[in-house]
């Protein structure tokens, strides 16, 4: 069985993400089970997408300690997933800080920066990439849930190619979509085999 955590904040795409990989792990024949918790807002809150894909799932909620794999859409979500990541799973994160509505009204600092040196000291297998980059490269902030999902393919963690996700973007997205996340998928897989 193979358990992914997607933990971003509302707007970033992370269901739709989560949809992608349990569409491309059905395609190719396998069981897979999803499900969200959502934060108190649409936009701006927590949201937590766990995929689960083998032959007996027996719930779509990843227990504690079994993710084999988390990607994170923002530092800070991927810190407080790490309850759920098993001894030697790996860490997809985005470097891009998202500013929490709280730390927004009360005026403090958020950069991001203090969770990703966390993340360095408290995970083995982590790899960091610069979605932002490559989202401005691209010309849309809306592709950055491809982008970190072509990262996880690229490392060879998702046990799923970039060939059977390009081949769900293709049947799930509508059609003035599709070119470019296919780019987006692209870059994110490269971005990974650089660093």
């Amino acid at each position: 069985m193979t358990n992914c955590l997607l933990a971003g904040v509302g707007g970033q795409g992370t269901v739709l993400a989560s949809k992608l990989i349990a569409q491309s792990a059905m395609n190719r024949g396998l069981n897979a089970r999803t499900a969200e918790t959502i934060g108190m807002a649409q936009r701006g809150g927590c949201v937590v997408s766990h995929v689960r894909i083998g032959n007996e799932i027996h719930s779509p909620l990843i227990p504690q300690h079994k993710a084999d794999l988390i990607i994170g859409f923002e530092p800070a979500e991927a810190v407080r997933c790490l309850p759920y990541l098993k001894e030697n799973g790996a860490v997809i994160a985005s470097i891009k800080a998202v500013k929490p509505i709280t730390a927004a009204l009360t005026g403090s600092g958020y950069s991001g920066e203090e969770m990703t040196v966390f993340l360095k000291e408290n995970v083995k297998n982590l790899y960091l990439v610069d979605a932002e980059a490559i989202c401005n490269q691209l010309g849309s902030a809306k592709v950055l849930n491809v982008v970190l999902l072509g990262a996880a393919a690229g490392a060879g963690l998702l046990e799923l190619t970039l060939e059977e996700l390009k081949k769900t973007i293709c049947e799930k997205l509508p059609e003035r979509f599709i070119e470019l996340n296919c780019h987006a998928l692209s870059e994110g897989a490269a971005a990974v085999r650089k660093g």
